[in-house]
């Protein structure tokens, strides 16, 4: 429980600090259409919406506290980031989804690889995967959840960090590093309570 709990202290006060740089920050050109800060905040928004569905999946599976408060703590992080990720978007006049390719932005396209759909974003669980999380129940759910979970955390970091070296904006920056620290604190939490359940 102590390894959740220091977790969720850590990612809520990051969080904090990134609404406040966020707000507090901001480079002086707005970003294009097909820029690496617009391709980041969609694609991220899509990556987080799929973590928020599976945590609300993990939370009517189980009766464990400390998953539930994990659960939770991905929910309400990354609903505040997909916000964030929003009303950037309207800040800087463009539209909320584009018809270019997922990871399009990014300079190596997750390792050279192609990234055709959403589905193909690093971490991204299957329509089949999740499938087997909705089906699952107890332990069964909680261990399915925690692989899935870790390997979605993973990709969410090497996203962030790969916006890293492309954009001078200051809050996207920030939130990037915000989403990379937080995630990698989570990813540590995961593991533990993984191990626990093996």
């Amino acid at each position: 429980m102590r390894a959740v709990t220091v977790a969720v202290a850590s990612v809520a006060a990051l969080i904090l600090g990134a609404v406040l740089g966020a707000v507090l920050l901001g480079g002086d050109s707005e970003p294009g259409d097909q820029s690496p800060e617009a391709g980041f905040a969609r694609d991220m928004s899509v990556h987080h919406a799929q973590a928020v569905e599976m945590a609300f999946l993990l939370r009517d599976s189980t009766n464990d506290p400390e998953l539930q408060t994990l659960a939770y703590d991905i929910i309400n992080t990354q609903r505040a980031q997909i916000g964030m990720f929003s009303g950037w978007l309207q800040q800087w006049e463009l539209p909320q989804t584009s018809v270019r390719p997922p990871m399009e932005w990014s300079d190596h396209n997750h390792g050279g690889g192609d990234v055709t759909s959403y589905d193909d974003m690093p971490g991204m669980a299957s329509d089949d995967q999740l499938d087997q999380l909705r089906r699952a129940k107890g332990t069964e759910a909680e261990i399915l959840f925690l692989e899935l979970m870790i390997a979605h955390h993973q990709g969410g970091v090497e996203m962030a960090e790969a916006v890293l070296p492309l954009t001078d904006r200051a809050e996207v920056r920030y939130l990037a590093d915000t989403i990379v620290a937080g995630q990698q604190a989570e990813i540590s939490a995961m593991e533990e309570m993984l191990a626990a359940r093996a």
